[in-house]
């Protein structure tokens, strides 16, 4: 079931499925509603599912101006507080996993359990597996066209919009987010950080966020690029349902996760 919500920011397309507890998913970068169909009836049985395409994609209007990550996180409060009116746990998929990060640190009291895939915090050489993609992601270039062939069909300002949306977007992928080690340090929510081993987002970067946020847990899933949620979704949906629906087992052996001494 989709329809539309007016939003402070914008007007938000979202559709809903399950029952349960409620479960926010956060597409992608350029995405839709429809790159979580290999997620959808997994999830769908344990949980209420809320999926918001955020401003600028599918079917949710653009907005004049700069494209941010905060102000898309703001959209996301504010379909949480009016639409999900509760705290839910958050599934984030690369764009989707920053604003997961934004919403958790500016609203604690609106999420439970939070999962980021193929996430970045902040942009820098040794974020990107191939630093040079942002630079060949032309509006008309071979890179655009899987994106393009999801935005031309459901874009409410038609396909000629597509070349300015697809500027302001590169753009914000080079600047933003601005996260720091520090900022980080303040998710509270638990929070389980996954990648493919031959992820668009190092390794490298993904292990400082994981570091970086208090006692977060981190999957590695084999054999899989930044498209692991489509390239091996039972692996996926069974990492996030585990981490969404249980309790951590007691480490036996714990370092990163261990108290430190004098701690009551």
């Amino acid at each position: 079931m989709g329809d539309y919500v007016e939003l402070p920011g914008v007007t938000t397309w979202y559709e809903t499925d399950g029952s349960g507890d409620p479960l926010l998913l956060l597409h992608g970068g350029f995405c839709t509603i429809e790159t979580w169909g290999a997620q959808r009836g997994d999830l769908a049985e344990r949980y209420r599912l809320f999926m918001p395409e955020r401003r600028g994609h599918g079917r949710t209007p653009d907005v004049e101006g700069p494209l941010t990550y905060r102000d898309m996180a703001d959209d996301t409060a504010a379909f949480l507080d009016s639409v999900v009116g509760a705290p839910a746990h958050l599934v984030g998929w690369s764009d989707g996993g920053t604003v997961a990060l934004l919403v958790a640190l500016a609203r604690p009291d609106l999420v439970r359990k939070l999962v980021v895939i193929g996430t970045n915090f902040r942009p820098s050489p040794e974020c990107w597996a191939d630093p040079a993609a942002l630079d060949r992601m032309t509006p008309d270039s071979p890179d655009m066209a899987f994106f393009r062939e999801m935005y031309v069909p459901l874009a409410p300002e038609g396909a000629g919009h597509w070349p300015a949306l697809a500027e302001r977007m590169v753009e914000m992928w080079r600047t933003q987010p601005t996260l720091t080690i520090g900022d980080l340090a303040g998710i509270t929510a638990p929070t389980l950080v996954v990648s493919g081993d031959d992820d668009l987002v190092t390794l490298e970067h993904t292990a400082a966020l994981y570091r970086a946020i208090p006692r977060s847990q981190l999957a590695v899933v084999p054999g899989t690029s930044h498209l692991a949620p489509l390239e091996k979704p039972q692996q996926v949906n069974r990492l996030i349902l585990d981490h969404l629906g249980g309790e951590p087992v007691e480490t036996m052996l714990p370092i990163r996760r261990s108290e430190p001494a004098g701690t009551p």
